[in-house]
């Protein structure tokens, strides 16, 4: 039972000042910190979840 885990390449591409607490938090547990940083995830349902809260902020792009 070899699963292979999807991953993903986020990139931010707004910056998180003037926004949501919660969206701010969203954005450094998955671990950006500046404008057009880019960081690979697992497509888990947490980490998918927080994508999901700032899908307006930042570029998404599978792996």
């Amino acid at each position: 039972m070899n699963k292979k885990i999807k991953k993903l390449r986020v990139k931010l591409i707004k910056s998180r000042f003037g926004r949501i607490k919660k969206h701010r938090a969203c954005i450094t547990g998955i671990g950006l910190k500046k404008i057009n940083q880019v960081v690979e995830l697992d497509a888990t349902p947490e980490n998918l979840g927080m994508i999901n809260k700032i899908r307006y902020l930042v570029n998404v792009e599978e792996l």
